[in-house]
């Protein structure tokens, strides 16, 4: 039996927490060490080393590492990690802005090593089941996307606003159910909470075949609400992330006697169903997916370059509240090409782990 993949962690807050229980228990993974500036709060790194710098951390002959610190510091401990030659999982979003972003992207491509972003609704079970029957051709056309994520302000989150935070994430989850590209949006921002950086976001956006895409996304709401529709010509999907649960509505087709409202008469309600799938846990999920990538399998790794293109999706609907006017996003792509029908994004393939 080959010797676990070392991992190291930089990061004990909120989120390094959860990333400390998964690594803890990832069968082929060792979690040796992890590095915290303001040491370990929820007592996460109980039986490992806690290093107190980076370059501490380093020294624990690391496989890869997981970052779990502010966005702010992202493109630092990226770098870093990429000339030690370490691959990295790094939580989103990847960077503050897009020169950032593809930065780091190239420097893990220029490195040879595996790069990915904490995406971590990808691996939500009810995501996962809507983007296969899509693929299967489930709804027929598509005629809209439509996503609804609002709740309270999370405190630990200072560093960005609610679009990078949040509206980052069903950027990315319509391109990747859809496989299509999104081509421009047009979007109004508000900030009602006393922050500096917007609390409430309106995205009106179209994807590459015609698609109409929106999103309704704020830190203002007491209700919790993570919720995406796919409307098109069967009937319709949707996806319930806070609990996994997937729905098909189909069209129905109901005759009627009255000659006045038949011409107009459109879809009715079908059959309902909800399916029974599997709902293992997001986090470990991307953890694993992650693992088998350093191993050198195919692995669904959310890349650095498409968390980029996210990037520029997320700044587009900035600049476009800024300005009043619709905006198109300026997807990145990788130097080296290949097209892969799966992905939203002209990207570099995977490449192998040292």
């Amino acid at each position: 039996m080959s010797a676990p993949l070392r991992a190291g962690l930089v990061g004990l807050g909120t989120m390094g927490r959860h990333h400390a229980r998964i690594l803890g228990e990832l069968p082929g993974v060792q979690l040796v060490a992890a590095a915290d500036p303001g040491g370990d709060r929820y007592r996460a790194a109980r039986g490992i080393t806690l290093a107190a710098t980076l370059e501490q951390l380093l020294t624990h002959r690391l496989d890869y590492c997981v970052v779990a610190v502010p966005t702010a510091h992202h493109a630092a401990i990226g770098h870093r990690l990429a000339e030690a030659g370490v691959s990295a999982l790094i939580e989103k979003p990847l960077a503050p802005d897009l020169a950032t972003a593809r930065a780091l992207a190239q420097a893990f491509d220029t490195a040879g090593l595996i790069g990915a972003v904490g995406h971590t609704e990808r691996y939500n079970p009810a995501l996962e089941a809507m983007r296969v029957r899509l693929a299967d051709g489930a709804l027929g056309d598509l005629y809209q996307i439509t996503t609804r994520r609002q709740g309270p302000y999370p405190p630990r989150i200072r560093d960005v606003g609610v679009v990078l935070d949040l509206a980052i994430h069903d950027l990315d989850i319509t391109t990747w159910v859809s496989g299509m590209p999104l081509t421009q949006v047009t979007a109004r921002t508000m900030a009602r909470s006393g922050r500096i950086a917007e609390d409430l976001v309106l995205i009106l956006g179209e994807l590459s075949d015609g698609t109409l895409t929106s999103h309704v996304v704020n830190w203002l709401s007491p209700l919790k609400e993570r919720i995406t529709v796919v409307t098109g010509a069967h009937g319709c999907l949707v996806a319930d992330t806070v609990h996994g649960d997937l729905t098909f509505y189909a069209n129905g087709s109901t005759p009627t006697d009255r000659i006045a409202v038949e011409a107009f008469r459109g879809v009715t309600e079908g059959a309902i169903t909800r399916f029974a799938i599997p709902k293992r846990e997001p986090l470990l999920s991307e953890h694993a997916a992650f693992r088998d990538a350093v191993l050198g399998r195919d692995a669904p790794i959310v890349t650095l370059w498409q968390a980029a293109a996210t990037i520029a999706a997320a700044e587009a609907v900035l600049t476009s509240a800024a300005t009043g006017s619709s905006a198109a996003p300026d997807l990145p792509r990788a130097p080296r090409l290949r097209l892969d029908p799966a992905d939203y994004l002209v990207e570099t393939a995977t490449p192998s782990s040292r």
